[in-house]
């Protein structure tokens, strides 16, 4: 029996870019592709939101001289362009797949609704929900957050460069201790940096697990979908 029927899998723009550091490594988007392809032909219903960090980031373009609504509008068509390269992927690969904008954009994609998500998914198609929000300051873990409540999805999956929630950095603090499980009050208890307080709040008050794991490593994704114990759970 599958743990999971419903998932939200959110992506970082970063990881899309793979060993490129900017844009988009294709081999990258492949593997996630293929990861997505057999989770969904188990049975598993998927909805996806991408970052945009690898193309623009509003907040860091503020910095240097954007205007902070402009500079997060950018980012937000940002996440587009990766969900549109997802969708390309997937396509290729055979896998059905539909991409939702926040904001109106027909052709590139259709107006999100939850209902028409659902009913994607319902048919076999992976729901793509990009653009974020829709709206300025939010990020793409709060649209994570937001569009995993609507879709009443089973659990929210962080998929990240690093296979866990950590006591502290491990890439800068060799002997931090990785969670297997963590409560969100423990997590604002701690200041760790899971996702940010918007996000975080909002999973933990409509009772939306986050489960954070390595998305890199081939395979992955599918394992901890099954249960396996690779990531770290965070529960209410």
């Amino acid at each position: 029996m599958k743990k999971y029927s419903r998932i939200l899998l959110k992506l970082s723009g970063e990881s899309l870019a793979g060993d490129k550091e900017q844009g988009i490594d294709e081999k990258q988007l492949e593997e996630y592709a293929r990861q997505l392809k057999e989770v969904a032909q188990s049975g598993v219903e998927i909805g996806v939101v991408i970052g945009g960090g690898n193309i623009f980031r509003g907040l860091s373009g503020s910095k240097k001289g954007f205007d902070r609504i402009k500079g997060d509008q950018m980012g937000m068509l940002a996440t587009v362009i990766n969900s549109l390269a997802l969708s390309s992927a997937l396509t290729s690969i055979g896998q059905n797949n539909r991409v939702f904008t926040s904001i109106r954009m027909e052709p590139v994609g259709e107006l999100y609704t939850k209902w028409k998500a659902i009913e994607a998914m319902q048919n076999g198609e992976i729901a793509i929900l990009a653009g974020g929000t829709g709206n300025p300051i939010f990020t793409t873990d709060t649209a994570s957050a937001l569009r995993g409540i609507e879709i009443e999805a089973d659990a929210m999956f962080k998929g990240t460069r690093v296979d866990g929630v950590y006591t502290a950095d491990p890439e800068k603090e060799p002997s931090a201790f990785k969670f297997d499980r963590i409560s969100f009050d423990e997590v604002y208890a701690r200041g760790l940096k899971v996702m940010d307080l918007t996000a975080t709040t909002l999973c933990k008050d409509n009772n939306l697990p986050v489960v954070v794991f390595d998305m890199d490593t081939y395979g992955n994704l599918k394992k901890v979908i099954d249960g396996e114990p690779i990531g770290t759970v965070v529960y209410v």
